[in-house]
């Protein structure tokens, strides 16, 4: 079973990954690897090959439960666990990482305005959505196990970043 780990970049998804007793497959390894079309010129980025990634995944054992890593990974999966993060502490770790104002503020965009959440609700059959924010990478990668063991369900619309922009 695959099972998506996704999220606006920066939101904390490679290290719970790195936390998690299960099988991990980072996709932006797989991307990097050779399952690209190269740079993007106006994004500076590499762009994937969905179709190459999709054969690929195929390839894995769909009995063992399988943990997609990557804020692209719900394309690839039937449940997806979204995770989100305040627009405020996304932009000090995006900062941190170097990006450039521009893709600072891109990412912030997409995650006050929902679009992996919606993205993956369009795409997955099931969708948890947990907020990391003010939480232990500990507390997150517990929360995680919990929805993949069917202790908890977490489903979409708990998060509203644009509720604070507004109050």
């Amino acid at each position: 079973m695959r099972i998506a780990l996704t999220g606006t970049p920066g939101t904390g998804k490679t290290t719970i990954a790195r936390l998690l007793p299960y099988r991990i497959i980072d996709i932006n390894a797989l991307v990097k690897a050779g399952l690209n079309f190269g740079v993007d010129p106006e994004r500076g980025c590499l762009e994937a090959d969905m179709d190459g990634l999709e054969k690929r995944l195929l390839e894995i054992d769909s009995d063992e439960i399988c943990i997609l890593e990557g804020h692209f990974s719900h394309h690839f999966a039937d449940r997806a666990i979204v995770l989100r993060l305040a627009p405020s502490a996304l932009r000090q770790r995006l900062e941190a990482r170097g990006y450039l104002p521009q893709k600072v503020n891109e990412n912030l965009e997409a995650e006050a305005l929902d679009v992996i959440l919606v993205e993956s609700v369009e795409m997955c059959r099931h969708v948890d959505e947990i907020d990391t924010t003010r939480k232990t990478v500990e507390e997150v990668a517990a929360l995680v196990c919990k929805i993949i063991n069917g202790e908890l369900d977490l489903p979409p619309g708990q998060v509203d970043w644009l509720a604070d922009f507004f109050a």
